[in-house]
């Protein structure tokens, strides 16, 4: 009998993973964090200062940057479905994050590129606008193959579901988040004073150099990696899970008792299946226990993928509408050095940098002392602790926009610092709400669909991004006619941003509510969770 392949060639026995004879572990793991490092230096020198680079040299006014933007990220967020789909049922992780860091790559170097391009006429501008757009999306392709599967293969480093490597799987998410913080403090250090006081063809350039690097890295780590590579069957899996799906639909008026008899995996059902979702135990007709209660798994994340939409659209401020009043604000810290209004996201990093170590290492064990669980806190119990914080976040930003538009009134700058809070507060709640979301969505779904479940933790991103621009637009479309001066207008003095955060803050609370609901309900995928 011929034996499958994994794939880079590993031997596999059909039905059972394969496993190449190399250590794994945290030694390949730590490859990794320094690999994620360098890539996260190169995407947020370009992205955390999208909106002074809209508005600035290509001369958009600041609700289109702010659209634009969001509808960049949304792509970024959204196409790691796509290759998800891709590395789980055809090419293996490993050569996917190879092919989007090529693209990734030549994103970043046309980006630099289209930076040089001289404006002096209408045509030339609109070379550079063009070329600056094709690049950009060029960068979100390589970016959305990249990031899901750079994650799951680092937590694959540690195979198996006891609960050391439970453990240790949470942990390399928590320090896998440092040493992005890490980065993304430097390159808001270093590549956003560039990009405004010396070159933005430079500024661009650096992140493309550091994107060289981390493939470097990654392919020197090559010979230590495990592969770890699951097949259920001749269809890939991702194909399976459908055909549950379109087997529970054809047979959705089929009555239960016809359907005890066909097969003796229908007898099981009721005693091993789950008992959510029963409606998909009618396609046991042509698909065994193990089919079906993987699309289960699937289908119940959705509940709590919608109640996070609107966090994800909290969380696309910072990266606009908070660094655009930066811009207009007091930052003056020397005679003659003012510091760059995309700088002010550093006080989310340096909070992070903070705040993981404390609560990896101290926050955890006191808790599981006092819950009995070898997470400390449940990872529902952590992604709603950040959506609440997320919340308080938006009324402190609010309160301070109020504040700064009444200071404006009497030809007084506040402080740029004045933002630090609402930028800290944020910092908290990523430790708790996107790692907790890259944990729960990468253990929550099939082994074999990991990819897919940590695209579905992006998308989240991409659909609140979505919602954002939509959300732009209309009340900048409606406030303009009926206020005759927009929410969002280009002089922040006479806008409304403190409106919009208050909206977010309302409806946030909404959904935070909606989220409980679901997240009481929900039963988790394995034991070692509870």
């Amino acid at each position: 009998m011929a034996l499958a392949g994994d794939e880079l060639g590993n031997t596999l026995l059909p039905g059972k993973p394969a496993v190449r004879c190399s250590p794994g572990g945290w030694k390949s793991a730590r490859l990794i964090i320094f690999v994620e490092m360098a890539e996260q230096f190169a995407f947020y020198g370009i992205s955390s200062n999208l909106i002074t680079y809209l508005t600035g040299p290509l001369g958009e006014s600041t609700a289109a940057a702010a659209v634009n933007i969001n509808a960049w990220s949304g792509t970024v967020s959204f196409l790691p479905l796509l290759w998800g789909f891709v590395a789980d049922s055809f090419l293996g992780r490993f050569r996917t994050i190879i092919i989007a860091s090529l693209l990734y790559i030549l994103g970043l170097g046309l980006l630099s590129f289209s930076a040089m391009v001289p404006s002096p006429s209408q045509d030339s501008n609109q070379l550079q606008v063009t070329l600056f757009f094709v690049s950009l999306y060029l960068i979100a392709l390589g970016e959305g193959g990249y990031t899901p599967c750079l994650k799951v293969f680092g937590a694959d480093q540690f195979v198996g579901n006891d609960l050391e490597k439970s453990k240790a799987k949470s942990s390399f998410f928590n320090w896998l988040v440092f040493g992005s913080c890490v980065s993304i403090l430097l390159t808001r250090l270093v590549s956003n004073y560039i990009q405004e006081n010396l070159s933005w063809s430079l500024g661009f350039g650096i992140p493309g150099a550091s994107m060289l690097l981390a493939l470097v890295l990654f392919l020197l780590g090559t010979k230590t990696y495990r592969f770890t590579t699951e097949r259920g069957g001749n269809k890939n899996p991702f194909a399976r899970i459908i055909h549950v799906y379109m087997e529970a639909i054809k047979n959705r008026r089929q009555p239960d008792l016809d359907l005890a008899n066909p097969n003796e995996t229908l007898l099981l059902l009721a005693h091993q299946g789950s008992k959510q979702f029963r409606f998909l135990d009618r396609a046991a007709i042509s698909c065994d226990l193990a089919e079906i209660e993987k699309a289960k798994a699937v289908l119940k994340l959705v509940p709590i993928w919608m109640s996070c939409l609107v966090y994800a659209v909290v969380c696309s401020q910072p990266y606009t509408f908070f660094t655009k009043q930066g811009s207009i604000m007091n930052r003056s810290v020397s005679p003659g050095f003012l510091v760059p209004a995309a700088t002010l996201q550093c006080v989310t990093s340096i909070i992070m940098l903070a705040f993981i170590p404390i609560y990896d290492r101290l926050l955890v064990p006191i808790a599981r002392s006092l819950t009995q669980n070898h997470l400390g806190i449940t990872m529902l119990q952590r992604i709603g602790t950040g959506i609440f914080l997320s919340i308080l976040a938006m009324v402190v930003a609010a309160l301070v926009e109020t504040k700064r538009l009444q200071t404006a009134q009497d030809d007084v700058q506040m402080s740029v610092w004045w933002l630090a809070p609402q930028y800290a507060i944020y910092g908290i709640s990523y430790v708790f709400t996107l790692i907790g979301l890259h944990e729960f969505f990468y253990d929550q779904v099939p082994s074999e669909l990991r990819s897919i479940g940590m695209a579905l933790n992006a998308s989240i991103y991409g659909v609140g991004h979505f919602l954002s621009s939509f959300m732009i637009s209309v009340i900048d479309k409606v406030t303009r006619q009926s206020c005759q001066t927009s929410w969002f207008d280009n002089d922040l003095n006479k806008a409304h941003l403190d409106y919009f955060y208050w909206l977010l803050a309302f409806v946030s609370s909404i959904c935070f509510a909606s989220y409980l609901w679901f997240a009481k309900s929900y039963v988790y995928n394995r034991p070692t969770t509870f």
